[in-house]
C-alpha cells in the first residue's frame, strides 16, 4: 500500500543522485531488477525532541538515525503492508531504531552477493558468509527491521538477505521504472 504522508513504521524508497546511485543500480540491474528508481530504503521512525520526524537507514558508515528533511528536496515514495496497526508500526520503528543503535554495518558487496545468488553462481558458503558479517545494503535493514518486529514481508521463502530497494517497491505496490 502507498502512503500518502510518511507513518511511523513506512519504508521510504527515494532515488540516489550521482556515482553511488548509478553503482546501485548497476547492482540491481545485475540483480535481476532493472533499472529501477528506487535505489535506497529507510523506515520511518519516530520524532525527536524538537518534533521532527526521523528515519533509519543503512549508510556505508554504518546503520543511522537520521531526519526525514534530508530528503526534502527529492520525491520519496513511503509503502508499507495493507493492515498495519499503530502497535505493529512502533514495533517496526523500534527495531529499526535498535539497527541504527548497533550501528549495524554496510556492505557494498551485498549487491555483489545478490548478482551471485540471482545468477546461481556454485559459492558455496556464500549465504553464511553475508550472514556472519552482519553488513546489510539499506533494504535488507528495513526488511530485518520489520521481521524482529514479528512482521515477514516476503512470502516466498527467500532469505532475508535477498531482498533490494526495487524487490521492496514492487512488493508494496511502489514500483516505478
Amino acid at each position: 500500500m502507498i502512503e500518502p504522508q510518511p507513518q511511523l513504521g513506512d519504508i521510504g524508497l527515494v532515488r540516489i543522485r550521482g556515482t553511488v546511485g548509478l553503482l546501485i543500480r548497476l547492482g540491481q540491474w545485475l540483480n535481476g531488477d532493472g533499472f529501477s528508481t528506487q535505489e535506497h530504503a529507510f523506515v520511518v521512525v519516530g520524532p525527536d525532541a524538537d518534533g521532527r520526524q526521523q528515519l533509519v537507514e543503512a549508510q556505508p558508515g554504518g546503520a543511522r538515525l537520521g531526519l526525514l528533511t534530508e530528503y526534502d528536496d527529492r520525491h520519496v515514495l513511503y509503502v508499507a503492508p495493507a493492515g498495519l496497526t499503530d502497535w505493529q508500526r512502533a514495533q517496526i520503528a523500534v527495531a529499526a531504531e535498535d539497527l541504527a543503535a548497533a550501528r549495524t554495518p554496510y556492505s557494498f558487496l551485498d549487491y555483489l552477493a545478490l548478482a551471485v545468488h540471482r545468477f546461481r553462481l556454485p559459492v558455496p558458503g556464500l549465504r553464511r558468509y553475508v550472514a556472519a558479517t552482519g553488513h546489510m545494503i539499506c533494504s535488507q535493514l528495513c526488511d530485518l527491521a520489520y521481521q524482529r518486529a514479528g512482521e515477514q514481508l516476503f512470502a516466498d521463502g527467500r532469505w532475508n538477505g535477498y531482498v533490494t530497494p526495487a524487490d521492496l517497491g514492487r512488493l508494496l505496490g511502489g514500483e516505478q521504472r
